[in-house]
Protein backbone atom coordinates (compact mmCIF):
# COMPACT_ATOMS: atom_id res chain seq x y z
CA UNK A 1 0.00 0.00 0.00
CA UNK A 2 1.51 3.19 -1.15
CA UNK A 3 2.94 5.50 1.84
CA UNK A 4 2.12 9.66 2.41
CA UNK A 5 3.44 12.37 4.78
CA UNK A 6 1.83 14.49 6.04
CA UNK A 7 3.32 17.81 6.94
CA UNK A 8 0.93 19.86 9.53
CA UNK A 9 2.06 23.09 11.05
CA UNK A 10 0.60 24.79 14.02
CA UNK A 11 -1.47 27.87 14.05
CA UNK A 12 0.71 30.70 16.24
CA UNK A 13 0.42 30.82 19.49
CA UNK A 14 -1.43 27.19 19.79
CA UNK A 15 0.48 25.58 21.94
CA UNK A 16 -2.04 25.08 24.71
CA UNK A 17 -4.28 23.82 22.31
CA UNK A 18 -1.93 20.96 21.40
CA UNK A 19 -1.15 20.26 25.19
CA UNK A 20 -5.05 20.06 25.72
CA UNK A 21 -5.67 17.31 22.83
CA UNK A 22 -2.42 16.03 23.44
CA UNK A 23 -3.94 12.93 24.85
CA UNK A 24 -7.22 12.57 22.66
CA UNK A 25 -4.50 12.68 19.94
CA UNK A 26 -2.26 9.36 20.92
CA UNK A 27 -5.05 7.53 21.57
CA UNK A 28 -5.99 7.79 17.55
CA UNK A 29 -2.38 7.62 16.75
CA UNK A 30 -2.39 4.53 19.02
CA UNK A 31 -5.88 2.80 17.35
CA UNK A 32 -4.32 3.55 13.80
CA UNK A 33 -1.22 1.86 14.43
CA UNK A 34 -1.54 -0.23 11.68
CA UNK A 35 -1.26 2.72 9.20
CA UNK A 36 0.30 5.87 11.24
CA UNK A 37 4.01 4.31 10.68
CA UNK A 38 5.86 7.31 11.80
CA UNK A 39 5.04 10.72 13.48
CA UNK A 40 6.45 13.60 15.94
CA UNK A 41 6.19 17.36 16.32
CA UNK A 42 8.00 20.24 14.80
CA UNK A 43 9.90 22.06 17.18
CA UNK A 44 10.98 25.93 17.69
CA UNK A 45 14.16 27.03 18.57
CA UNK A 46 12.42 26.89 22.39
CA UNK A 47 11.80 23.31 21.93
CA UNK A 48 7.93 23.89 21.81
CA UNK A 49 5.87 22.28 19.63
CA UNK A 50 5.05 24.08 16.52
CA UNK A 51 3.68 21.46 13.82
CA UNK A 52 3.51 17.14 13.32
CA UNK A 53 5.43 15.35 10.51
CA UNK A 54 3.29 11.80 9.97
CA UNK A 55 4.01 9.16 7.51
CA UNK A 56 0.56 7.25 6.89
CA UNK A 57 0.08 4.00 4.72
CA UNK A 58 -3.31 4.66 2.99
CA UNK A 59 -4.65 3.39 -0.63
CA UNK A 60 -4.84 6.66 -2.16
CA UNK A 61 -4.14 10.69 -0.78
CA UNK A 62 -8.19 10.55 -0.43
CA UNK A 63 -7.50 8.06 2.01
CA UNK A 64 -4.99 9.37 3.90
CA UNK A 65 -6.67 12.83 3.99
CA UNK A 66 -10.03 10.90 5.51
CA UNK A 67 -7.90 9.45 7.96
CA UNK A 68 -6.29 12.45 9.29
CA UNK A 69 -9.34 14.62 9.02
CA UNK A 70 -9.89 12.27 12.47
CA UNK A 71 -7.01 13.37 14.31
CA UNK A 72 -7.88 15.42 17.11
CA UNK A 73 -5.42 18.04 16.29
CA UNK A 74 -7.26 18.62 13.10
CA UNK A 75 -10.77 18.07 14.59
CA UNK A 76 -10.00 21.33 17.39
CA UNK A 77 -8.30 23.05 15.00
CA UNK A 78 -4.74 23.24 15.56
CA UNK A 79 -3.08 23.32 12.44
CA UNK A 80 -2.75 26.22 10.03
CA UNK A 81 -2.23 23.89 7.06
CA UNK A 82 -1.76 20.45 5.96
CA UNK A 83 -0.12 19.35 3.33
CA UNK A 84 -0.17 15.96 2.33
CA UNK A 85 2.34 14.33 -0.34
CA UNK A 86 2.90 10.20 -1.95
CA UNK A 87 6.62 9.24 -0.55
CA UNK A 88 8.71 6.47 -1.39
CA UNK A 89 10.89 4.82 1.16
CA UNK A 90 14.19 4.67 -0.28
CA UNK A 91 16.46 4.41 2.63
CA UNK A 92 16.27 4.18 6.57
CA UNK A 93 14.33 1.38 8.35
CA UNK A 94 11.49 -0.15 6.91
CA UNK A 95 8.07 1.09 7.87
Amino acid sequence: MPLFVALCLDKPNHVALRLATREAHLAFLAAHAAQVKLGGPFLDAAEQPVGSLLIVEAADEAAAQALLAEDPYAAAGLFSSVEIKPWKRVVGAEL
